[in-house]
């Protein structure tokens, strides 16, 4: 019997906890011998796993190199790199599925038979770009880890066309996309109540100006609410958010659900908002597990006029696009709803959900690593 191939699918995350590399967990298992390496405890249904330190952090805090531009010593020195090369083996799997940036060098490195698959999350070198100091000190590493290791690769993905039009246009990395869909999940379409029930899931960090949705909030007719499920990612700024949605009665804060409770929740609503001004490049672009969130939940959506959004908002008739990113345009948005049309929404998500889909989307993934196997009978 042909032993099957073997991939590492290498990620500085709590992998259990991580749903885009879970996916891939769940896309190759069985498939492929499959080793992963990351935060935390084996996912379910791996053959081996390496886990790594909590505390080996997988981004730079060498200050003097970042500053003296001595790039492969910041490199060299990140805990996570560090941890996982005292652990993993060089040369004994055919393929590395490696998961972010800052992953790939080590990829590389660890000199895989047939090659390394980059599956990237954002566009790196302008992920905290609303951060002065981010932009001046450590944005040049990234790109010129870009520069360096991404044409090594054999085959680049990421999540959102604008963002794979900027690593081609950049670093002539051709760049296919595999969306942060969620998984399918069997749904029903509920019924508009007498309350339109609105919702927002997502992380409470500053440059998402979350306090526009409360702003479209102010004075709304009563028959509208919104729930804000969030993340305490920056706890001070979540404070600020409920001072001021402690003057709009419609506004309430709800405790996180875990991952696995959070479709059927969103269920409990009838429109999800997946609002988020472009303050950066990669929330411009952004196509976030939110939207596909809802569209499981059999939810209708409202969205900003953000690229990614807006074709799949149009083709597939999953809810309405404000004008602007204004709060007053979101307002008016909110305050034209009716029964009937969230009703077409709702039933348009459920026409949606099977092609929206995770199980839809990874495919991507599945040829990307097909064809780097491939090679090797194309060699041989």
């Amino acid at each position: 019997m042909t032993e099957l191939p073997s991939l590492l699918i290498l990620s500085f995350s709590p992998i259990r906890s991580d749903p885009r590399v879970l996916k891939q967990v769940e896309l190759f298992k069985g498939k492929y011998r499959v080793t992963t390496c990351g935060y935390g405890e084996a996912p379910e249904g791996v053959d081996h796993h390496f886990e790594l330190p909590r505390d080996a952090k997988g981004w730079p805090s060498d200050k003097l190199g970042l500053a003296l531009r001595r790039y492969e010593r910041v490199y060299n020195g990140l805990g996570a790199v560090m941890a996982a090369r005292s652990v993993l083996p060089r040369g004994e799997f055919d393929v590395i599925l490696a998961n972010d940036l800052n992953t790939v060098p080590l990829a590389i490195e660890l000199q895989p038979r047939l090659g390394v698959h980059a599956d990237l999350h954002e566009f790196a070198p302008r992920e905290k770009e609303s951060d002065p100091k981010w932009r001046l000190v450590v944005a040049p590493f990234m790109r010129w880890l870009c520069r360096r290791y991404l044409p090594l690769t054999a085959s680049v993905t990421t999540v959102s066309q604008g963002i794979a039009d900027a690593y081609t246009q950049d670093y002539g990395v051709p760049a296919n996309v595999v969306t942060n869909a969620a998984p399918y999940a069997d749904g029903e379409v509920r019924g508009v109540g007498p309350t339109v029930r609105l919702v927002h899931s997502g992380a409470a960090q500053r440059y998402r100006q979350l306090g526009r949705l409360i702003e479209a909030m102010a004075d709304a007719p009563d028959w509208l609410t919104l729930d804000m499920i969030v993340m305490p990612n920056e706890p001070d700024y979540l404070d600020e958010l409920k001072e001021l949605a402690a003057a709009v009665p419609a506004v309430r804060f709800r405790d996180p659900v875990p991952y696995n409770e959070l479709v059927s929740t969103m269920g409990e609503y009838d429109v999800s908002i997946v609002f988020f001004p472009p303050s950066t490049f990669n929330l411009k672009h952004t196509l976030p597990n939110k939207f596909f969130e809802a569209v499981q939940a059999r939810v209708g959506l409202i969205t900003g006029p953000s690229p990614a959004m807006v074709p799949l908002m149009k083709e597939y008739g999953l809810g309405a696009v404000t004008s602007d990113f204004s709060a007053g345009s979101l307002r008016d948005t909110l305050i034209s709803l009716t029964a009937d049309k969230i009703m077409e929404w709702k039933k348009a998500a459920d026409a949606a959900a099977r092609p929206l889909s995770a199980e839809s989307q990874v495919l991507a993934w599945q040829k990307a690593v097909d064809d780097i196997v491939g090679s090797r009978h194309a060699r041989a």
